[in-house]
């Protein structure tokens, strides 16, 4: 715990602020120099073939464009990892990838030189290419709710030290928020308040001026909402609870089909699950779809090698092996697979 925060222990503060302040204020758990990867692991960090997948992607939006000359951004870069290894998946390709970083934290040491490192996200219409934000919204701190005794929605307020207690009725456009796309029905139930989530990637699609936007997180749509919402901890490759002190990170899932909304699919698009369905609209084309379905369609598969690999070139059977257990775990149902993938598709006013 940060000094900051010990002289905050008895505050009250909506879990939005307090989060804001654990993540991202002085000392926050996100500024730390080891960053997300020395707490947990992304599909960035679990294997290079998500790097693969990016790369390929960004050649489908290149040829889109029909431009070899393309922009990459990353979103939530975290120390750059992904980045770097797009950059290096496509040295041999003819793309040519101006690659922007992102991230809140300060530009690590070494980092390749062609990364343009920021703290914000690009001007409105800005980028031609393809916005890519891996396990960013999750972190985009919310508010809480929770149904009282009488079935009114309070926020749910929070000390450093992570004692709750409930606070004002909702009010506003959280409780527009929370009628269309979360209502708490019993007392006890819980939600996040994901509008600033819809606000950020709203922005974020924005930044396009044609290509497209993709946000990778775990989350869930309305059909599914978990009745005692989601918010938790991690700590050095394990869940804790929730405890905004600036030790642990503060996440809950993504409403993902509320922020496919806001993105700009006709302001109208309520997605309702990650099967690959597709609606068109305003900004060219929304479509949720899971990673494993994502990974398929951009090469990744978890198939093992013929065995008969293994007597005609033993060293390639156990490199293919390999590739294949590294593939399984991105796309394995229960974990990394289930994620969603929100695509935006951004199409230039020429078409």
């Amino acid at each position: 715990m940060t000094d900051d925060v010990t002289g905050e222990t008895c505050q009250w503060q909506g879990w939005r602020e307090a989060t804001e302040r654990a993540l991202y204020g002085p000392g926050g758990f996100y500024l730390r120099p080891e960053g997300p990867a020395g707490h947990f692991r992304t599909s960035v960090h679990a294997s290079a073939l998500f790097a693969g997948a990016v790369a390929r992607l960004l050649g489908e939006v290149a040829e889109e464009l029909g431009t070899a000359e393309v922009d990459l951004v990353d979103v939530g870069a975290g120390r750059g990892e992904l980045l770097t290894a797009v950059l290096a998946a496509t040295a041999a390709t003819d793309l040519r990838v101006r690659a922007y970083a992102v991230e809140r934290a300060a530009r690590p040491a070494g980092l390749d030189g062609r990364i343009v490192w920021t703290d914000r996200l690009p001007e409105p219409g800005s980028v031609r290419g393809l916005l890519f934000a891996n396990e960013w919204l999750d972190n985009v701190p919310v508010d809480v709710a929770e149904a009282d005794a009488a079935g009114v929605a309070r926020y749910v307020e929070v000390r450093a030290d992570g004692t709750e207690r409930l606070g004002a009725p909702v009010a506003g456009p959280d409780a527009e928020w929370l009628a269309r796309w979360w209502p708490l029905w019993e007392p006890g139930a819980r939600a996040e308040i994901g509008r600033p989530r819809d606000e950020a990637w709203a922005a974020a699609v924005g930044s396009l001026a044609a290509g497209r936007a993709v946000a990778v997180d775990y989350g869930h749509v309305r059909d599914s909402r978990p009745p005692f919402g989601t918010l938790t901890g991690f700590r050095a490759g394990r869940e804790v609870p929730p405890v905004p002190d600036g030790g642990c990170d503060v996440t809950a899932h993504v409403a993902v089909d509320a922020c496919a909304a806001a993105g700009g699919a006709g302001g109208g698009t309520d997605a309702r699950g990650a099967g690959g369905g597709t609606q068109t609209g305003a900004a060219g084309g929304v479509e949720l779809l899971s990673q494993r379905d994502a990974l398929h369609r951009l090469g990744v598969s978890g198939g093992r090698p013929p065995l008969s690999m293994a007597s005609a070139d033993p060293a390639g059977y156990l490199r293919a092996l390999s590739s294949a257990g590294e593939a399984a775990e991105l796309t394995a149902r229960g974990g990394l697979g289930d994620f969603h993938w929100l695509v935006q598709r951004v199409r230039s006013a020429a078409g």
